[in-house]
């Protein structure tokens, strides 16, 4: 027989039998019940500038204590949710971070006298591009856990264009427009003094080490009237647009250099090219007949060297033979 004893109240209460199963049960369940909780966070994305610092917003309704609970910061790596990289972690009554990725390092704290009133915000300092993205609050007690999701935008503004001359390319002059330190992605563009949009092909975009953008354009452009050329930039952040312009003005003279310096780079090289196929015949025949040259030289030497040891051995054998003779 099975005996249970439960505290009702202030009473022990002893159940016998099937009773003491369901009741065991409904006491578990009840506990289970009362322990739930949940994760919430803030309803709209957090917009940060570069170098600021934000807190991520993340608590528990009921404002039960987070302190005995395992907290739980992730970046979400879209399209695959389910695949996690983690930005802190909490758990035992204090900090964790043998996993943490390295771009947070030294970044990240939560406000430990706020966990016992359910507070597990996260503080996240000096923010650069590499931030931008989905995370993820986790918040888990021994039987129970539930997240929440937060949006973070991150905007820099970059340097204003700079625009310097590549050199003569063929079909014109070579220009270049260089930016820096955006985030988002900015878009370049040249126009002519009419504004009118020049062809340029794709712009050339890197990253740096804290995630920002640097983009170039290299377009080749022609003379014209007055030779003034824009390189205009262009970046979106969420509602507003910043447009950024450097005007190039170049001189007619220039470009007359830089064509004459063209034409005769172009003018050696063709030279240079007849030089060297006029010259390859002699070469190779200067070239064949110093390869014979040493061949014979070697050969000669051969020869030698088998007439000395040829020599080496008569002289053996005649002074052998007198040996004999003076013997007899």
């Amino acid at each position: 027989m099975v005996i249970c004893e439960h505290l009702i109240g202030k009473e022990v209460i002893m159940i016998t039998g099937t009773g003491c199963w369901c009741v065991t049960l409904l006491l578990l369940l009840h506990r289970a019940d009362s322990e739930r909780f949940e994760v919430l966070g803030p309803t709209r994305a957090i917009v940060a500038v570069a170098g600021d610092d934000i807190i991520l917003p993340c608590y528990i309704k009921p404002n039960i204590s987070a302190e005995d609970m395992r907290v739980d910061w992730f970046r979400v790596n879209l399209p695959d949710p389910q695949s996690n990289i983690r930005v802190h972690l909490y758990q035992d009554g204090r900090d964790k971070y043998h996993d943490q990725i390295s771009s947070y390092e030294g970044r990240t704290s939560l406000f430990k006298e706020e966990l016992k009133k359910g507070n597990t915000s996260l503080k996240l300092t000096r923010v650069q591009g590499t931030d931008d993205g989905h995370y993820k609050c986790r918040v888990q007690s021994k039987i129970y856990y539930d997240d929440a999701t937060i949006q973070v935008y991150i905007t820099a503004i970059g340097s204003k264009p700079e625009v310097s001359i590549e050199g003569q390319k063929e079909g014109g002059m070579g220009l270049l427009c260089v930016s820096k330190g955006w985030f988002p992605e900015p878009e370049l563009e040249w126009l002519d003094s009419e504004g009118v949009t020049l062809s340029a092909g794709p712009s050339e975009t890197d990253r740096d080490y804290e995630g920002f953008y640097i983009v170039k354009l290299k377009p080749i452009v022609k003379e014209t009237v007055i030779n003034c050329f824009t390189c205009r930039l262009r970046q979106r952040q969420l509602s507003e647009q910043i447009i950024m312009e450097t005007e190039f003005h170049i001189s007619s003279e220039l470009i007359l250099v830089h064509e004459e310096a063209w034409r005769i780079a172009f003018t050696l090289s063709v030279f240079v090219g007849i030089v060297a196929i006029l010259a390859f015949p002699i070469w190779q025949w200067n070239g064949l007949r110093n390869d014979y040259d040493v061949s014979k030289v070697k050969h000669i030497q051969e020869l030698e060297q088998v007439k000395n040891e040829h020599s080496l051995q008569l002289k053996i054998l005649a002074d052998q033979l007198d040996f004999v003779k003076s013997r007899t």
